[in-house]
């Protein structure tokens, strides 16, 4: 091994930027912090996205707050997946602690705390601003990639979204799609078959059973009125700091579906609205997405595709995903390969698929002569990571085992009346949080079945009216024409008393 004055210029070398960064730590070697030799990431390089990983208790979630908060301080608004529900507290400033100012003073940084504008947001039934997004607003593509339909299904749902447009329908929640794939094989089969061609029914029913496998999971909840417009997550405070948004998730752990139906309306949102910016010096949105895996582990193969092509996409739009994880293998290849930033909090070699797989990880890290990467994955503390970032030119930096700074910000969660307070003051949440059921699919379908029957019930009456009519008139006319035939001359003296009386007498005498 090199020296420790070597590794420190190095270190040093690697890790000064002409732009502005983010202080993540103080270098370690050979399990010692190297006090005021920071390592850094360059502001400019956060929107080639990143990876925290780790072992559960190594520090993962620290060290988001950590970014986080250090994001916001330099204006750059940031989201972030509260699945565990232990981010609230960003909110708060640190009470401060003997540990934190021993830590502070390791690495060599002065300690201030401070809370930071937070906003909360939910999907389901949990207090917060309130996300939807219309059905329409998905589009007949990104919906049959979430269900995961077959071409035939997809080419369906295609359908369904064409006659909705041509007959001006809405299609805003998971009761008016419900509504339209009844209709199109019932009320509406012929009108479907007429103008779009056959709508088989076996098709409607299986992709009624997969929505009905996202509303179980909520989608009921988050499909509708009012859409939530991206622009409202780069929102900036009055001190100049970006607001910090945490989407409280903490009862979605069980309905990945949802989970990953939202991330991906979410992302393909952010990148249809958002401008192209290129590498503009500093990004204008980062997205944490903790316990990642809740994602790949659901996604379809299609989902999965539109996931990484999104990834690769968004960052000349200013935005980074920070996918925080306990392996990262947890991550696809094909994902992996796209993240700049990556902190590798320790891993426990506890199996033999453990050892494998913490080989497989030292291998994604740069090579150096500092380390064996390998060994100090499993010997890392709590709060203590290997630090593998871009430079300002897109080249990593010198692989750094980094002590990780402590949170400004509390390090706990909100009490009950404290997010009572923080959500009282949202702005956001009386713009959101009106419940709205406007005239659109559902209700115009049924209006139309309603009339539908009506005008049949009236078709039906008046043709009984004018069959009785015919019935009545026909009548008329045979009683017309008996009384006709008896005011005939001829018949009147055929049928004379005198006549009937003369011919039984003539046959009378015949018979004698």
């Amino acid at each position: 091994m090199k020296n420790t004055e070597a590794f420190i210029k190095d270190i040093n070398d690697g890790n000064t930027f002409k732009g502005d960064y983010i202080t993540l730590g103080s270098a370690m070697l050979d399990g010692e912090t190297i006090t005021d030799t920071f390592v850094n990431v360059p502001l400019k390089t956060m929107n080639r996205h990143g990876l925290i990983a780790g072992a559960t208790g190594t520090g993962k979630t620290k060290t988001l707050q950590v970014l986080a908060e250090n994001l916001s301080e330099k204006g750059v608004p940031v989201l972030l997946m509260d699945i565990k529900g232990d981010l609230s507290g960003l909110a708060k400033p640190s009470p401060g602690h003997a540990k934190i100012d021993e830590r502070m003073e390791k690495i060599g940084l002065p300690f201030e705390a401070k809370g930071f504008p937070v906003e909360l947001l939910t999907l389901s039934e949990q207090d917060g601003v309130r996300l939807r997004a219309t059905i329409s607003e998905f589009g007949p593509v990104l919906i049959s990639r979430i269900l995961d339909v077959t071409e035939t299904q997809a080419g369906i749902i295609s359908v369904i979204f064409k006659y909705c447009d041509d007959n001006h329908l809405p299609l805003l929640d998971l009761k008016d799609f419900k509504k339209i794939l009844q209709y199109a094989t019932s009320e509406g089969k012929k009108e479907f078959e007429e103008s779009y061609g056959r709508i088989s029914t076996a098709s409607t029913g299986a992709i009624l059973r997969k929505l009905i496998e996202i509303e179980q999971q909520g989608g009921d909840l988050f499909f509708g009125e009012t859409s939530f417009d991206t622009q409202d997550l780069l929102r900036i405070d009055e001190n100049g700091r970006g607001y910090i948004n945490i989407i409280r998730l903490t009862d979605i752990q069980d309905k990945p579906k949802l989970f990953s139906t939202f991330m991906l309306s979410l992302l393909a949102e952010i990148y249809s609205t958002f401008p192209e910016q290129g590498d503009s010096g500093r990004p204008e949105l980062i997205l944490f997405i903790d316990e990642a895996h809740l994602i790949f582990n659901e996604a379809s193969d299609a989902l999965l595709n539109q996931i990484e092509s999104i990834v690769k996409l968004i960052r000349s739009k200013g935005v980074g995903i920070y996918f925080v994880t306990q392996s990262p293998t947890d991550v696809p290849e094909s994902v992996l390969g796209q993240l700049g930033l990556k902190v590798q909090h320790a891993l426990r070699a506890f199996t033999a698929k453990d050892r494998k797989a913490i080989k497989l990880t030292a291998q994604n890290y740069p090579d150096t002569e500092y380390y064996d990467t390998a060994e100090v994955l499993t010997s890392l503390g709590i709060g203590e990571a290997l630090v593998s970032a871009l430079d300002e030119k897109g080249k990593p930096t010198p692989l750094a085992a980094t002590m990780m700074r402590a949170p400004m910000s509390r390090m706990d969660v909100l009490t009950e009346s404290e997010l009572s307070s923080l959500l009282a003051q949202s702005q956001l949440a009386k713009k959101y949080n009106k419940e709205i059921d406007r005239e659109s699919a559902y209700e115009m379908l049924n209006e139309k079945i309603k009339q539908a029957e009506a005008e049949e019930v009236k078709q039906k009456a008046k043709e009984e009216k004018e069959a009785l009519k015919r019935a009545e008139s026909k009548r008329k006319t045979s009683t017309s024409r008996r009384k006709s035939t008896r005011m005939n001359p001829i018949v009147k003296v055929l049928t004379s008393a005198t006549v009937i009386r003369g011919v039984l007498g003539i046959l009378s005498k015949m018979i004698k």
